[in-house]
């Protein structure tokens, strides 16, 4: 009999800790989002509706913008509201972000990932005359009555600018080598424009940065290059 009490009172301790860890889950399952820093649906006093759009990934709302944090079911209460307040304010933010002809057109949309996705696609189809005159702005640039530095600084602004444009491998598969050489050609492609530029008295610097195999970052040659500026 005393054995009899003994498993019992053994399986009412087991059942009361399943209860207690259970009781715990669902406890923190329910922990409301908008109290937990590192969740996204958290907001922070920093984030008003003044903000604009630079703010998106340091305030840790991307999901909401790209439209992978989905919008919950609304009987997921504390969920669903939290959802509706961050989509509100990143709404907001894209607002403060265009112009008021742009933000008027885009006033009677519910999704900040609909807005976003509206803007990708009404700008890419401009993205063709903004590249062209790059692409000649690059063609063009020359070093002329500029020091190296100030000449450099130019081209690398536009370079930098012309790779947002590129499409670029995102699936981290490559096994041919590929992606490597393309980025290899690239580098070569920028080191050629720096130095197509120069004036010729660098012709001789110029003549042995391209005799180099491989052909050194392009941090390098404007080192190079300087130096033989300040000679």
């Amino acid at each position: 009999m005393s054995t009899d009490n003994q498993e019992i009172g053994a399986e009412t301790r087991v059942q009361g800790s399943t209860i207690s860890a259970t009781q715990s889950n669902q406890v923190l399952n329910s922990r409301n989002p908008l109290e937990d820093p590192s969740d996204p649906y958290y907001l922070e006093h920093g984030d008003n509706p003044g903000n604009i759009l630079l703010v998106i990934s340091v305030k840790n709302k991307l999901g909401f913008l790209n439209g992978s944090i989905p919008k919950p079911h609304i009987s997921e209460y504390n969920l669903y509201n939290a959802w509706i307040r961050n989509n509100n304010i990143v709404i907001s933010w894209i607002l403060n972000s265009v112009s008021k002809e742009i933000s008027s057109s885009l006033l009677y949309d519910e999704s900040a990932a609909t807005i976003w996705t509206d803007l990708k696609i009404r700008f890419h189809q401009q993205n063709g005359p903004h590249i062209f005159n790059l692409r000649k702005n690059l063609m063009n640039l020359r070093q002329e009555n500029q020091t190296i530095s100030m000449y450099y600084t130019r081209l690398k602004t536009i370079w930098k600018e012309l790779s947002n444009y590129r499409p670029n491998c995102t699936c981290n598969g490559c096994t041919c080598g590929g992606v490597k050489r393309l980025q290899e050609h690239h580098h070569m492609v920028y080191i050629m424009s720096f130095l197509m530029g120069l004036l010729d008295h660098f012709s001789q610097i110029r003549s042995s940065v391209l005799l180099m195999d491989p052909m050194p970052e392009a941090n390098r040659v404007f080192h190079l290059v300087t130096q033989e500026e300040n000679h």
